[in-house]
């Protein structure tokens, strides 16, 4: 069951409605608001909808950098797992 949550981010207060839990909830609110606090200290922007969108590209720049790192994990697994089972069918 969704939860609503009353969040402020950039002195724009929003509504939020999840189901993650409230631990989730605050740990991505947190990001997102010192992520949007550092964007709006290194750009000197007071618009508020500019700093948002520059934050989000940040995030999603972060976001899609940890999928390619896992990709690179996941296949570097797979290709150990496949070596292993050789072995194990080598002993065999």
């Amino acid at each position: 069951m969704k939860k609503k949550y009353l969040v402020k981010i950039l002195e724009q207060e929003l509504a939020v409605l999840s189901d993650s839990g409230d631990e989730h909830v605050e740990r991505v609110v947190q990001l997102v608001r010192e992520k949007a606090e550092q964007i709006k200290r290194a750009s000197g922007s007071i618009n508020p909808l500019i700093v948002a969108i520059l934050a989000a590209l940040n995030i999603a720049d972060e976001y899609i950098s940890m999928q390619v790192i896992n990709e690179k994990i996941y296949h570097h697994i797979e290709n150990r797992a496949d070596s292993l089972l050789g072995l194990i069918k080598e002993v065999k």
